[in-house]
């Protein structure tokens, strides 16, 4: 995809939606960064069916440590690996408290040295908390960075290392909730929904439609 075609792309995605946010439901810092913790392989609804049973009970490191891991686990065992995200969650906040006051911290390594939380995860924090241009490369947006030609690659870092290089500079802030959001309901792995899609113009898809003259 050319200079031209990524500025189109993302000018049409912008026109769209101005301002996207993360469909995880949160009221404060450490609540996003346990959501995002907990959707590892969980979708963002049921992720928030989850959460919005325990952050009335429990929604900061004390309480969730408070709280414990076994009675943890029944507020989020509706969800996948739920055994494992309860033991991560609950080192994450014994680690908060321990070292950072109870707060999220601000960098990479000190989010990436927290149980459960890997470069995705820190990219999300980053980005959303932080206001950091970052690129948290999920199977959507991986999917997206392949398909229309944005960022190939063979892993999720080489796409994200793709997008971070040639996506404008401008476009950064907002460009991974545009791209997941785009990859969730238009750009979807079965059945895309080209007919629908702002950005259909600048896809390099081989199997896209041909526009109707």
């Amino acid at each position: 995809m050319s200079a031209a075609e990524i500025r189109r792309f993302f000018e049409q995605l912008q026109a769209a939606d101005p301002e996207p946010v993360t469909e995880l439901h949160y009221s404060n810092e450490f609540e996003l960064l346990a959501a995002v913790i907990l959707s590892a392989q969980s979708t963002d609804v049921g992720v928030n069916k989850a959460t919005a049973k325990l952050y009335p009970v429990a929604n900061t490191p004390q309480q969730i440590l408070d709280l414990g891991e076994a009675r943890l686990k029944q507020y989020i065992s509706s969800l996948g690996l739920y055994n494992n995200k309860a033991k991560h969650l609950i080192g994450t906040c014994e680690m908060l408290v321990e070292k950072h006051g109870g707060a999220v911290p601000s960098t990479r390594k000190a989010l990436e040295a927290l149980p459960g939380v890997g470069r995705k995860t820190a990219n999300v924090v980053l980005n959303v908390l932080f206001g950091e241009p970052t690129m948290a490369v999920d199977t959507h947006i991986f999917r997206l960075g392949n398909r229309t030609g944005l960022a190939p690659g063979k892993t999720p870092l080489d796409v994200e290392k793709g997008l971070l290089k040639a996506i404008p500079k401008e476009f950064m802030q907002h460009a991974h909730h545009w791209l997941i959001l785009h990859g969730r309901y238009i750009c979807t792995a079965r059945k895309p929904k080209c007919h629908q899609c702002p950005v259909v113009a600048e896809c390099h898809w081989p199997e896209k439609p041909t526009p109707i003259v």
